[in-house]
């Protein structure tokens, strides 16, 4: 992947970078319900789940917010050109590994993609891989949750979470939790409100499909 280093004397955050930098929890995380009507015909129809379907969409909408592309290396503020997903695929034996994807391909032959590498999932996969620059997807499809709380191995780690949970029919449309958890000295609030506004054009631009 192509990777910049920021120019920290000219960043506009350079203050609040260094003063979230220093928090033993330095995350800001926000959850809200979605609009996902016709989502699920959508990706059956083009050869896909659901799952798949959000996935696809919410890496559209991650990488199209640059901040979410950003990550601390050794203290420095690295931007990714793309970054690529990795997602939690649940075992037969009640355990999951992950599943990496590159989500820049269309949506059926990404369906195709899926498919095959998480038929393969599971094999010799290492749970403390270095993957920084990956956006790490997992899903809840048991709750409808309205908060969630992540774990992060230290206070340096930056790369967004992003969790689906359960959805629901409510009055004629499909309603599902969806959760972002980001570095708050990469992230602010206006950061965290484009990702879900993406999030939902995505989703306009597969049930259109």
């Amino acid at each position: 992947m192509g990777m910049t280093f920021l120019d920290l004397e000219n960043y506009p955050r350079r203050d609040h970078f260094a003063y979230f930098s220093n928090m033993a929890y330095p995350y800001v995380g926000l959850t809200a319900e979605m609009d996902v009507t016709g989502l699920k015909d959508a990706a059956k129809k083009a050869g896909g789940t659901f799952f798949l379907a959000c996935l696809y969409a919410a890496a559209q909408a991650a990488n199209g917010v640059p901040e979410l592309r950003q990550r601390i290396i050794n203290g420095k503020i690295a931007q990714f050109d793309h970054c690529d997903t990795s997602h939690t695929v649940l075992l037969r034996d009640g355990t999951y590994c992950y599943c990496q994807m590159d989500c820049r391909m269309p949506l059926s032959d990404f369906f195709q993609e899926a498919a095959a590498r998480q038929a393969n999932a599971g094999q010799g996969i290492d749970l403390e891989a270095d993957e920084t620059e990956l956006f790490f997807v997992s899903c809840i499809p048991w709750v409808r949750y309205t908060a969630l709380v992540q774990p992060t191995p230290s206070p340096t780690d930056s790369n967004p979470r992003i969790t689906f949970g359960k959805y629901v029919e409510e009055n004629g449309k499909t309603i599902m939790p969806l959760t972002l958890l980001a570095h708050h000295g990469l992230v602010d609030g206006i950061h965290l409100g484009q990702f879900f506004h993406k999030f939902q054009e995505e989703v306009h631009k597969i049930t259109a499909f």
